[in-house]
């Protein structure tokens, strides 16, 4: 193989990898429109979960608002958590249950209600209020649109429902920002 054709291949590889960092942390170069089956996705260590964040804070520069969407397996679930800003499921297919515990209790989330979501609901959670969707489904996954505003999400984890909001673990940047997070941000709450 001749020199020329070396380097220019060296150059096309390196050209290749270097675009292809950049555009999944960058806003530069990234395409308006865009596959959503060529998107990273990744599970995060938890087994039945499918997540891709179709277009983000931390990875696509936007502001206000952070899109998901997320496939869970019969069974598996969230953990029981919070977050200080608002959040809007829309259920594509599937079927499971919503455990929201309201933020009245000022000592620890207290006992949930149980909600059943299914194939074209939608439901939204406020602020602050402890939650866990959970594929209770036997057969079929459960896959949801996930709508976040005031992004990058910091997520307040809980052992189960009466641990005190005190001691609930705070994990920022959360699993899917950890690669392109970049700066520290204070904790609002």
């Amino acid at each position: 193989m001749s020199r020329r054709l070396v380097g220019v291949w060296s150059l096309a590889v390196v050209f290749f990898f270097s675009t292809v960092g950049a555009s999944h942390c960058s806003i530069k170069g990234l395409p308006l429109i865009r596959n959503i089956s060529e998107l990273p996705q990744d599970n995060y260590g938890r087994p039945g979960l499918s997540h891709i964040t179709l277009v983000g804070s931390v990875m696509h520069g936007m502001k206000e608002v952070e899109v998901w969407l997320q496939t869970f397996a019969p069974g598996s679930k969230t953990p029981i958590h919070r977050h200080s800003c608002e959040e809007v499921f829309v259920v594509l297919k599937g079927s499971g249950t919503l455990y929201l515990a309201s933020n009245s209790h000022p000592k620890y989330p207290g006992n949930p209600q149980e909600l059943p979501i299914f194939t074209n609901s939608t439901f939204h959670i406020p602020t602050n209020d402890a939650h866990q969707v959970w594929n209770t489904g036997e057969s079929e996954d459960l896959q949801v649109l996930v709508i976040i505003s005031r992004p990058p999400v910091k997520v307040f984890i809980y052992d189960d429902w009466l641990m005190p909001h005190t001691a609930a673990r705070l994990k920022y940047p959360y699993y899917w920002d950890e690669e392109c997070h970049q700066t520290t941000v204070k904790d609002e709450l």
